[in-house]
């Protein structure tokens, strides 16, 4: 049969996007998902590209808090139930190394150089230095009460811990162990993180949805993010884990109950959008590559997927149980 050019180019036209969307389909992940499970004790490990789940490791009581090696290669896992860290192979995903944390470890922060994690003790009102080569506690570091937030400077100088029964922040030196500066923020801060470089401290506050800003090098608060405003429709306004791209141009706060996630530009402290989540959301992750936005929601039992490129949900994945942690390390 004599197909007309016309209606050749036509064919074409309509068959593109099949096309388009059988090549996308194909494209290889860049990056695997790891999310913790409080209630069932393990880590649940997806592909990032598809949400599939690809296993999953069997840790410790209440997993919660995770985070990376310096160089990707090994997932630290805080299993608070069993008072330790754990240390998996992210490629083998298999375990390495457990050590002991101290009493009920939630969140921890690993040294630039990889060479220390240091651990958020809830009920035991501190912060535990490890040393990893040595696999010993170093020092012990006395805070306000139920410790969780935990960071370290880009420089590896300034350890920063925040403690929600008293609603106040904790600097401290990381070489001596010394307690530099305690001061109030809002009540229940959670999340720690730096940005400008290091030059700025942020650190959220679950109770009232507010961000408080400190100058890194002085430890003075110069400022309040209030993420209320921008939500006159919600509830319940709530501040908890933030994440920056790793150009550090876009930073993004997990909102709790409000189950959103918000973006906030970093120079101006406006935030800029927001996008819809499962219900209580708590953990958030970035893939290495910055495109895409990982965020975990305890009650709905969901990961959501945001493609950081469009700026749009793709993807809302069910994990079951209580997700808590994530992160996203380069396959």
């Amino acid at each position: 049969m004599l197909i007309k050019p016309r209606a050749a180019l036509a064919s074409v036209m309509l068959a593109l996007p099949l096309l388009l969307g059988a090549c996308q389909s194909q494209t290889a992940s860049t990056d695997t998902v790891f999310v913790s499970n409080e209630a069932s004790g393990v880590v649940h490990v997806l592909d990032g590209a598809s949400g599939k789940s690809v296993g999953a490791l069997a840790t410790g009581a209440r997993p919660r808090g995770l985070a990376l090696s310096p160089d990707g290669q090994v997932l630290y896992v805080a299993a608070s139930k069993a008072n330790r860290i754990e240390a998996w192979s992210v490629k083998e995903r298999r375990r390495l190394a457990m050590w002991s944390s101290g009493s009920d470890p939630e969140r921890f922060a690993v040294s630039p150089d990889g060479k220390r994690l240091y651990i958020a003790n809830e009920d035991h009102s501190a912060v535990s230095f490890l040393d990893l080569p040595s696999g010993r506690i170093i020092a012990e570091v006395k805070v306000g009460p139920e410790p969780e937030g935990m960071g370290v400077s880009p420089d590896g100088r300034l350890v920063v811990a925040t403690a929600e029964a008293s609603s106040t922040v904790h600097f401290i030196d990381a070489t001596s162990g010394r307690l530099l500066v305690s001061a109030p923020v809002g009540n229940r801060p959670r999340g720690v993180l730096f940005v400008g470089g290091g030059r700025q401290v942020w650190i959220s506050s679950e109770q009232r949805g507010l961000i408080a800003v400190f100058d890194a090098a002085t430890l003075q608060r110069t400022g309040t993010i209030d993420l209320v405003p921008d939500f006159p429709e919600a509830e319940q306004v709530q501040a908890v884990e933030m994440h920056a791209t790793p150009d550090g141009r876009r930073v993004f706060v997990s909102m709790g109950r409000t189950n959103r996630v918000a973006e906030i530009d970093p120079a101006t402290g406006k935030v800029v959008r927001s996008f819809a989540t499962g219900e209580r959301t708590w953990g958030l992750a970035i893939s290495p590559d910055g495109k895409r936005l990982y965020a975990a929601s305890g009650l709905s039992g969901t990961l959501t997927t945001v493609d950081l490129v469009s700026n749009r949900v793709v993807r809302t994945d069910q994990v079951g149980g209580r997700p808590w942690g994530v992160v996203a390390a380069r396959k």
